[in-house]
């Protein structure tokens, strides 16, 4: 395993910058491949983000061609003997919090599978957080775990991403082998389902996807949205589902959408998924996100200030997996500044450049980077356009100019051709204030400074 990834890095090495290469992925290693589900270590939560962004297509194609099978990554936080320390974890309970007592986490630091079911044993109904977003749905699935096969047959759960739908049937999966240990019970994204078939095809022993689907007593498919095109997946699925069903045997099916709203779908199958109802997770609230914070900052035996935890809250608009991403890059910014989390959110939030960067860019690459940041030429963005994208992409080129290079306002508003340097101290202050409240301008400015760097 060490010289596959010895070979991955050599290749992803001639394909970007020194800087990158060392800063990103030196200090990464390959923890498994098993089943084509690739777990690759990385030292620290900052290293997790930003590989998985900026690397994870071209670690995808390097494995490939070092003949591994990729059906999925995960980045999981380890140090270099592959000693794994800890690994974001989507939600914990917040009734199991209790005060004066040892801390530990509620996710095992090692996550697992049961053998041959898929499930990963570490999403449990303990560790899933509950609130208004979602009690319907938890308490449904409870009920399918008292009587697998019965009337909440099948469970079709839908819900944006990172919302928490893989937890939860997990979690259902989890306590019906819990339960009823002698069951059949398989958890499989619906990609897989696809390539066991096609496998059986090809290889002329479609005996093989029978045998793996034929005889379960429970089985759990994961983002079905994505079997749109593939008529013949959608076909067998429809025969397994009638004979599982008949038999009254456990149906559990996640999408990012209701059946009729997936295209192409059979209609007989979109009627089927949703006969026992369709249950879905919405967005968590304001209240359900401070609780999976404060949870979360309770058994990591993080101190962080309810004001940060209800800035992040308020800030994170989209999914609970975005909410933990930035609490962890928070609490990573903190640790390694060694300020409280609600210092770095007034700081601003953003990187200082050292003085050794300073030396490696000038002015005009700040303004022609920022322009085709901003998708647009130096020259529109240094008009005086009132435009609004337009003025931002100055304002921040303003920013940048001053605490990149560390320049005066007035030799910046020399630099951009203006004459009144009170402009650039309005624009630099107005991008200050705005950073402190907006986590996507944040990032865009932290991608800036690696392309002006690259």
């Amino acid at each position: 395993m060490f010289d596959v990834w010895k070979n991955v890095l050599e290749e992803i090495k001639k394909e970007t910058s020194r800087e990158k290469f060392t800063t990103f992925l030196q200090k990464t290693n390959l923890i498994s491949t098993d089943d084509g589900e690739i777990k690759i270590g990385v030292p620290n939560v900052f290293m997790q983000t930003n590989v998985r962004k900026n690397f994870d297509k071209n670690i995808r194609e390097a494995l490939k061609h070092n003949g591994i099978t990729v059906y999925s990554t995960e980045y999981i936080i380890s140090d270099t003997n592959n000693n794994i320390r800890k690994r974001a974890r989507e939600v914990v309970s917040i009734n199991d919090i209790k005060p004066n007592k040892p801390k530990k986490p509620l996710i095992s630091n090692t996550p697992t599978k049961k053998p041959e079911t898929g499930l990963v044993t570490d999403y449990t109904f303990d560790n899933f957080v509950i609130g208004t977003n979602n009690d319907l749905a938890v308490y449904t699935a409870k009920a399918v775990v008292d009587d697998p096969g019965g009337k909440r047959n099948p469970f079709f759960l839908y819900g944006k991403s990172g919302v928490g739908k893989t937890h939860l049937v997990q979690a259902i999966g989890n306590a019906i082998a819990k339960k009823n240990p002698n069951l059949k019970i398989l958890y499989v994204p619906i990609n897989r389902f696809y390539a066991d078939y096609i496998d059986g095809i090809k290889t002329k022993h479609p005996e093989n996807f029978d045998k793996k689907y034929g005889s379960l007593d429970v089985l759990i498919v994961d983002d079905f949205q994505m079997i749109i095109g593939k008529e013949k997946s959608q076909e067998e699925f429809f025969k397994l589902f009638n004979e599982m069903y008949l038999s009254k045997r456990q149906v559990i099916v996640t999408s990012d959408r209701l059946p009729d709203e997936i295209q192409d779908l059979d209609v007989r199958l979109s009627s089927r998924l949703t006969q026992a109802g369709a249950y879905d997770i919405q967005l968590p609230t304001f209240e359900d996100k401070c609780a999976i914070l404060q949870a979360k900052a309770e058994y990591d035996g993080v101190e962080i200030e309810r004001e940060a935890i209800e800035y992040i809250a308020d800030n994170v608009k989209t999914n609970v997996r975005d909410l933990n991403a930035e609490y962890e890059k928070l609490v990573a910014f903190s640790e390694l500044r060694g300020v409280t989390p609600l210092e770095i959110i007034n700081s601003g939030y953003a990187r200082p450049a050292t003085s050794s960067s300073r030396n490696s860019t000038t002015p005009k690459k700040i303004l022609d980077k920022t322009a085709k940041f901003y998708e647009m030429d130096t020259k529109t963005m240094l008009s005086r356009s009132r435009v609004a994208n337009i003025c931002m992409a100055r304002q921040v080129a303003m920013y940048l100019l001053q605490n990149e290079l560390g320049l005066s306002t007035t030799k910046i508003a020399r630099e951009i051709g203006m004459k009144d340097h009170t402009t650039v101290m309005n624009g630099t202050k107005k991008i200050e204030k705005e950073m402190r409240m907006n986590f996507k301008l944040r990032e865009d400015i932290n991608l800036l400074r690696e392309e002006i760097y690259e």
